[in-house]
């Protein structure tokens, strides 16, 4: 009898002592996350299709998906009955500060990775590959940044844009009257009322402001991309489990092929609720950073498509 109770405790105590090892061996956002029950996402109002507020006051998007995904791994990871998901709007001026001061533990908007970016923040395996471009009115007979020399020319205030064309703007001296807009809508704004001849951002993200304004056809984009942009959700840097979780939750989506509806949803069909359909397909890079979840934040890494990887594209 003595025997079976020095045994029962001793199991005992090793439930009891494996259980702290697990409480203690939660750190950073993951442990946050177990103690209020609570993970926050920080959104857009106006990054469509990616993040953006519906006329329901419901955030929705193709960023947004994913991170509910992501969510629900979470909660699994960590055991959680349930799991309250808690929407903080950031800014493209916020995002960073907020996302480090543990504000929110996810952005989940419409962020270009790159290594500046990196010393501050980490990102989760690209989700998107954008080009930067320029947007003006078809009337105004631009065709290129040459084109602008002495006009306005607005951007979003903490985009890489913004940040890339000042650089470009010195160097070409261009004489650039740069204005830095609040968000995405209020530089689109300033482009429709005439306010600047010209708009500087990722093209997926003036299309889609461009389809849903009065006149869709006013407008048109450089052909020439000024610069190639991969995003990413982003979250806090150095903390290595819960990065663990959030890069296996999206490389599980994308290498299963899960991505390829999300895609859809969100690129090729109609988005409430103006009903717009951004026709705008996966690209053969895109394409390959599915199959091969990476989270560089070089451009180069994404820029070419190697002849062998074409050939297994297309037996896809």
């Amino acid at each position: 009898m003595k025997l079976l109770v020095a045994t029962a405790w001793l199991l005992g105590s090793i439930v009891i002592s494996t259980g702290s090892t697990q409480a203690e061996e939660l750190t950073g956002t993951l442990k946050k996350i177990k103690e209020s029950g609570v993970i926050t996402l920080g959104v857009r109002d106006s990054s469509v299709p990616f993040s953006f507020i519906d006329d329901k006051q419901v955030y929705q998007g193709y960023s947004v998906d994913l991170c509910k995904k992501v969510v629900i791994a979470v909660q699994k990871h960590l055991g959680l009955a349930s799991l309250k998901t808690e929407f903080n709007p950031v800014t493209s001026a916020s995002r960073l500060p907020l996302m480090a001061n543990g504000t929110i533990d996810l952005e989940c908007g419409s962020t270009t990775n790159n290594l500046e970016r990196q010393k501050q923040v980490a990102f989760a395996p690209t989700m998107f590959l954008a080009a930067g471009r320029l947007m003006y009115k078809k009337s105004s007979a631009i065709q290129s940044l040459a084109d602008l020399r002495g006009k306005t020319v607005v951007s979003t205030a903490g985009t890489a844009n913004l940040k890339q064309l000042t650089i470009m703007n010195g160097e070409q001296n261009l004489g650039l009257n740069i204005v830095a807009a609040a968000d995405h809508a209020e530089a689109f704004l300033m482009l429709e009322t005439g306010r600047a001849s010209a708009f500087a951002l990722d093209d997926i993200l003036m299309a889609s402001l461009a389809a849903s304004s009065k006149n869709p056809a006013d407008y048109e984009m450089s052909k020439e991309p000024l610069s190639l942009e991969p995003y990413g959700i982003m979250l806090r840097r150095e903390d290595a489990a819960f990065k663990k979780v959030v890069d296996t939750a999206i490389s599980t989506i994308y290498t299963s092929g899960e991505i390829n509806g999300i895609y859809a949803k969100w690129f090729n069909s109609s988005i409430a609720p103006k009903g717009i359909n951004l026709r705008f397909p996966v690209s053969p890079q895109l394409q390959i950073a599915f199959a091969k979840p990476s989270d560089s934040g070089g451009p180069a890494t994404y820029a070419a498509v190697p002849e062998a990887q074409k050939n297994l594209l297309k037996k896809k």
